[in-house]
């Protein structure tokens, strides 16, 4: 699978996020692993990893079926943690 690949999947889970404040941005693909970092208002939300697994994840594997899984991508340096 391609990275263009990729972002057209997730291009399509897009316009859900954005109408919520939110976004997603491909980090790498590894293996079958797609990690992304959700951004915007979707990086703080509560429901941050449901929507990642249930709506990014689903969305992704439905496209591209050699997907393994999609994980979150974390930014530790700016969050403080």
């Amino acid at each position: 699978m391609t990275y263009e690949q990729v972002e057209a999947a997730l291009n399509k889970a897009r316009p859900t996020l954005i109408a919520d404040g939110g976004n997603v941005e491909l980090v790498s693909i590894n293996d079958g692993v797609v990690q992304v970092r959700l951004t915007g208002a979707c990086s703080t939300c509560p429901m941050a990893k449901l929507t990642l697994k249930q709506g990014v994840e689903k969305l992704v594997k439905a496209e591209l079926p050699e997907v393994k899984e999609v994980i979150a991508a974390y930014d530790y340096g700016s969050t403080g943690c």
